[in-house]
């Protein structure tokens, strides 16, 4: 259930999520969820064993439920699963929606929020004016059973420079790197069967990419695709035969978004060609 665009983007965007292994059972997912005038119907299948999926565009209009949509097309039962969304820090985006459907759907739901923004999301979700974005399908609250903090452009403790060690936005949180989330949540869960790279980062994303300086380019590469890979070779060895691999991308991978910058559209081509290679 993805938030709106904005009025003041003409241009489309489309989050695309590409599957890596199994979600439940034996039916290999891919999911897609598009920001888009018109939007695609997306149509399920089964045969033989195997799930495809069909779409076509179709004349706009506000579906009534589209979570009730989403449920007739696929019912996927994921009780005992234990799935880990990396980069939720509000209430309202793609991330937020993926952890609301996997909730639905009966997973323990676990996250990772940057850092620095961790003590606001935190305060959030205790406020009543949440209450409705947190409603599930059958009207009880969304609960996520933990939040880890989490900065994905560090691997281990000893990558951590010592600006961001001592910087007041980091202070108390305790453990964030990848290593150390993964340490925690095969401590706290033993395992995570369903993982969901749902961040990215472009500290120069409002330059022009001829004016974006290599550290900036590299940066945006580093937070927004390498992750991927760093999360994948980390949690693998927590993750059970059978379980999966979620990333998000967005249409500036392969066409010129206007204002879309500081490497973010490399950056996002580079993570879908990672989420391929990862997959074979």
């Amino acid at each position: 259930q993805p938030p709106r665009a904005s009025k003041a983007r003409a241009l489309s965007a489309c989050a695309v999520t590409l599957g890596l292994g199994l979600v439940a059972g034996s039916l290999p997912l891919v999911f897609t969820a598009c920001r888009s005038r018109p939007p695609l119907a997306v149509e399920a299948h089964s045969s033989s064993g195997k799930l495809t999926a069909n779409t076509a565009a179709v004349p706009w209009r506000q579906p009534a439920s589209s979570s009730v949509i989403a449920r007739k097309a696929l019912n996927v039962d994921l009780s005992g699963k234990v799935a880990f969304v990396a980069g939720v820090a509000d209430t309202s985006g793609y991330g937020w929606a993926i952890v609301r459907e996997l909730a639905n759907a009966g997973a323990t739901v676990i996250v990772g929020t940057w850092p620095p923004v961790l003590k606001l999301f935190q305060m959030t979700l205790k406020k009543s004016s949440t209450e409705e974005a947190r409603k599930l399908d059958d009207g009880s609250l969304l609960n996520i059973e933990k939040i880890y903090p989490l900065d994905a452009t560090f691997d281990v403790p000893e990558d951590v420079p010592e600006d961001i060690k001592t910087n007041k936005r980091y202070k108390g949180v305790g453990s964030f790197t990848i290593q150390e989330t993964v340490d925690q949540i095969k401590q706290d869960y033993g395992k995570v069967d369903i993982l969901v790279h749902s961040l990215a980062n472009g500290p120069e994303v409002t330059k022009p990419l001829l004016e974006t300086s290599r550290k900036g380019y590299l940066a945006a590469s580093s937070s927004s695709a390498y992750s991927l890979v760093s999360m994948v070779s980390r949690f693998g060895p927590i993750m059970p035969k059978g379980s999966s691999v979620v990333s998000l991308s967005y249409i500036a991978s392969e066409r010129v978004i206007p204002g879309y910058g500081g490497g973010m559209s490399s950056a996002k081509a580079q993570l879908e060609s990672d989420t391929r290679t990862l997959a074979w």
